[in-house]
């Protein structure tokens, strides 16, 4: 089963976005609401995947894939995002980002995201 953490300072897209997963056969090992957040569900849990929102006050996504980045460098991102402007892909793009999936989300491009972990995760 392929394990992950969801982080996005909009408790309710955290919410519907975990079941969303949990639906999908995800096991949801926690959730947060900024980037200093995801770094330590990162270090206490060790998900199979990230996914997490890039807007967030005070510390940012971009901040936690850094952070995470250094605790795991294999470590997996999926960036959950409203907007992306051609700096932010290029940062993203720099920080070796494995998937994106635009807001509001679409069910189809969940599953097709999923996929690649299912994938690797079997093999």
């Amino acid at each position: 089963m392929i394990t992950c953490i969801v982080v996005d300072d909009d408790v309710n897209t955290t919410k519907v976005f975990s079941d969303i997963l949990e639906l999908m056969g995800l096991q949801v090992l926690g959730r947060g609401f900024s980037g200093s957040g995801a770094v330590c569900l990162y270090k206490q849990f060790r998900p199979n995947v990230v996914f997490i929102d890039l807007a967030m006050p005070k510390t940012d996504g971009f901040y936690a894939i850094t952070k995470i980045r250094q605790i795991d460098p294999n470590a997996k991102f999926v960036v959950v995002t409203a907007n992306l402007t051609v700096e932010t892909d290029k940062q993203l793009e720099d920080l070796q980002i494995d998937s994106i999936i635009y807001k509001p989300f679409d069910l189809d491009e969940i599953k097709r995201v999923l996929e690649q972990y299912k994938t690797n995760s079997s093999s």
